[in-house]
């Protein structure tokens, strides 16, 4: 009797448990609906109440102080030590190197009405790098990649983009690779240089010009250092990856043999790194690529001028013709430097016979360059593109013949598309929160954020609501979180649709992914120009664009998610008779929880840099602040704050969407 009273009571003691884990899922669910009814129920009585909306002309003390700031500054650049001899030096040797570069490829050397490499001898000097550090086919696509910008009309305007690429990537890779390799060698220095690196990669593209500007002036300069601040963080980031990958035996061996710390870091760690730090630097020139076209917004020369022209002017055909070029220059460097990291590989595979003929033919190859960099220094016809471009003005005009007939012809379903998603989704999520109270909205926000992030990033989101009240951006944040977090869930959606799709077929895959890694190649500039055709210049644009730009990622990652489901457990749902829907619903997306919540942290990111570049065509908001200020003087202090706002706004989405990760992935 005493044996059948005690089991019972234990197994009242062990059934507890199930039910709690389950309550708290639910409370958690619950607590953020009550979170968001409150809103509700608050907005409709607060509404249009303590909103710090600002109109367009008005600024704050903050943006007065800035400007006067700014004034002062341009006021005693010549006089003040510290431009004198710090600011102004740095500002001449990044000059006189991107002019050294320009002089050699783009433009006009001295006397010279030519600069002193012409088109045919730089279209022989990418073949011969391409094929010396690739293969054949790269350095036939690097000869016709190049050769096309002439075709188009575009040599100078694609030679001084590449020069100040070239030049961005150069200054970067002498400290980064540096960096990188003390970061892998050193976890204290890892985890200092860690969180830099995530502000620096959450930063959108056009917050790093107008502060540049304040200390470098308008020009080459500051698009050049802006550049080498966004584009080397791949290549720290990658280089330090791949220097703690090298295998803790080959190190330990060497050790063992008497090697000093610098012949293991010499002979050891960074050859058997190589192709992890080619790349970084890959990555490291896309950026590049990328940073230096949006840099035309501060006078820096190249594509991204001709393109920011014609955005502005609604000339779709020209905005096409040299948002073409930049794709296809994109192409040709992501193509020659992921040939580079892959060639080492295959010469070892081929057992020294890939040296055998190789070298003399690349000894062959170097006098042809040789002679055809002669003859473009020498005869004017190999110096100067031959030509009026014609066909770049086919290009134009068949974009402006398709963009008219789109309009013409897809209007209805074009204009009926935008105007279900802004009519039923983004019209009243942004006026939720840009009629909303201030204070409502931040409590909202800071609340969210503790249940799904934890305490912690409650304190950030907390102190970023703070700093946007003080930044006096507060209404025009709003309207960008609006258009931002729409866009995202709409990428969120196609990421999951495509991304579960490619995850459980490798055939999809296949098909599929290329396009994603060649959509990533391509600048954010690039993606305005078809829906700038299609939708004209309008909010709607800019967020199209943003979600096209941002869901080739989040597929990515969730295919990889799903695809890291154990096939066994797969197996056991089907074999518990679950039909398809079910083993998606129930086993496949739940166990890539922590892939769904990084794609949401990396579709943000991307989504944030794309809606503020939408700025150039009509997005309005925080972007048209930061394009404002730098073409009005009198509204600089005004557009360094909306930098200052999409900057918080990107720290605020990355903290969140990284918490919730953690705690997904616990």
């Amino acid at each position: 009797m005493t044996v059948a009273v005690e089991k019972p009571e234990e197994t009242k003691a062990v059934e507890p448990p199930l039910p709690a884990k389950g309550a708290r899922k639910v409370s958690r669910t619950m607590v953020i609906g009550a979170i968001l009814v409150v809103w509700l129920v608050l907005f409709a009585v607060l509404r249009g109440k303590q909103t710090l909306s600002l109109a367009a002309a008005d600024l704050t003390d903050l943006h007065r102080w800035i400007n006067d700031f700014n004034d002062s500054v341009g006021a005693n650049r010549n006089s003040n030590p510290l431009f004198l001899y710090f600011f102004n030096e740095i500002r001449l040797v990044i000059d006189n190197l991107v002019t050294f570069v320009q002089d050699l490829i783009s433009q006009p050397s001295g006397t010279r009405p030519v600069p002193q490499i012409g088109w045919l001898g730089v279209v022989g000097l990418a073949g011969y790098v391409a094929w010396a550090v690739g293969n054949w086919r790269v350095a036939l696509l690097a000869v016709a990649g190049f050769t096309f910008f002439g075709l188009q009309g575009l040599w100078q305007e694609s030679m001084d983009t590449l020069s100040l690429t070239l030049s961005a990537v150069f200054v970067a890779m002498l400290f980064a690779i540096p960096l990188g390799v003390w970061a892998g060698l050193s976890d204290r220095f890892n985890r200092i240089m860690t969180p830099f690196l995530d502000f620096m990669q959450t930063m959108p593209t056009f917050v790093y010009l107008a502060p540049l500007t304040l200390f470098f002036e308008i020009g080459g300069a500051s698009a050049t250092i802006a550049t080498v601040i966004y584009a080397a963080p791949p290549t720290i980031r990658i280089t330090a990856h791949g220097i703690r990958n090298v295998s803790k035996t080959t190190v330990e061996a060497a050790d063992s043999l008497g090697a000093t710390r610098r012949q293991s870091l010499l002979k050891v760690l960074l050859p058997m790194s190589k192709r992890t730090v080619v790349m970084g630097v890959n990555q490291t020139i896309m950026a590049a690529l990328a940073m230096v076209t949006i840099a035309a917004l501060i006078n820096a020369p190249g594509l991204g001028a001709t393109v920011i022209q014609a955005l502005q002017t609604l000339d779709v055909g020209t905005a096409f013709n040299a948002g073409l070029a930049i794709v296809v220059m994109a192409i040709v460097l992501d193509r020659v430097t992921t040939a580079a990291s892959v060639r080492e590989e295959n010469a070892r595979r081929s057992k020294n016979r890939f040296a055998t003929w190789r070298r003399p033919l690349l000894g062959a190859g170097a006098a042809v360059t040789a002679v055809l960099i002669y003859l473009s220094r020498t005869y004017l016809w190999a110096a100067d593109f031959p030509g009026d471009g014609t066909i770049g003005s086919h290009i134009a005009r068949a974009a402006d013949t398709v963009t008219n007939w789109a309009q013409d012809n897809l209007s209805g379903l074009t204009n009926g598309f935008r105007d279900v998603i802004t009519n039923g989704l983004l019209n009243p999520f942004q006026t939720l929160v840009t009629d909303s109270p201030w204070w409502l909205i931040g409590v909202v926000l800071v609340a969210l954020t503790v249940v799904l992030g934890g305490w912690r990033s409650g304190v950030t989101t907390a102190v970023c609501v703070g700093l946007l009240v003080g930044t006096g951006m507060w209404s025009d944040a709003m309207t960008t979180l609006a258009s931002t977090l729409v866009a995202t869930v709409l990428v969120m959606i196609l990421g999951v649709v495509f991304g579960t799709w490619m995850g459980r077929s490798m055939l999809v895959d296949r098909l599929i992914r290329p396009t994603l890694d060649a959509a990533q190649v391509m600048p954010p500039f690039v993606y305005l120009v078809p829906f700038l055709a299609l939708f004209g210049p309008t909010r709607f644009t800019a967020i199209v664009a943003a979600i096209v730009y941002g869901a080739p990622v989040a597929m990515k990652i969730i295919a990889d998610g799903i695809r890291a489901v154990p096939e066994t457990t797969v197996e056991a749902a089907t074999a518990a008779g679950c039909n398809t829907w079910q083993i998606i619903t129930k086993v496949q997306l739940p166990m890539s929880r922590s892939a769904l919540t990084l794609a949401t942290n990396q579709g943000l990111i991307y989504v944030l840099s794309m809606v503020v570049v939408g700025g150039l065509v009509g997005a309005g908001a925080l972007g048209y602040d930061v394009v404002a200020g730098f073409s009005q003087s009198q509204l600089y202090g005004k557009g360094l704050a909306a930098g200052l706002a999409i900057v918080l706004l990107g720290v605020m989405f990355d903290r969140i969407t990284q918490a919730a990760a953690r705690r997904a992935s616990a």
